[in-house]
């Protein structure tokens, strides 16, 4: 059974710094793109950062690119998101979602091409 878990998330000051974990079991890291999204309250799921595993390529939304790092541990089927200098846009439940049959890298941002989802983690930034 696929299970991904997140975690990491918390409260941090405007300016700081946290990693997001995604750990994945039920499948291995080989053939498949993990992305993280976000979620406020009133608003859709958007799609922050991904990793296409099979060729490593990364994809960031404009409004984290040179804050945010995607990267991988396969040893650990092991997905992080490195967020530096955050800010107050950046409160919101992040999810980790992998997609296997539908995988398009100009679709990375869309949730509906995701086929499994973790429960989330709360980021809040705050002073």
């Amino acid at each position: 059974q696929v299970q991904l878990v997140e975690s990491g998330g918390g409260l941090v000051q405007p300016g700081g710094s946290l990693r997001l974990s995604c750990a994945a079991s039920g499948f291995t890291l080989g053939y498949y793109a993990i992305g993280w999204f976000r979620q406020t309250p009133g608003k859709e799921r958007e799609g922050v950062s991904c990793l296409s595993v099979t060729d490593g390529v990364t994809f960031y939304a404009d409004s984290v690119k040179g804050r945010f790092t995607i990267s991988r541990e396969n040893d650990k089927n092991t997905v992080f998101l490195q967020m530096n200098s955050l800010s107050t846009e950046d409160t919101g439940v992040y999810y980790c979602a992998a997609v296997i049959y539908n995988w398009n890298s100009y679709s990375w941002y869309q949730a509906r091409i995701y086929d499994y989802w973790g429960k989330g983690t709360q980021v809040t930034v705050s002073s």
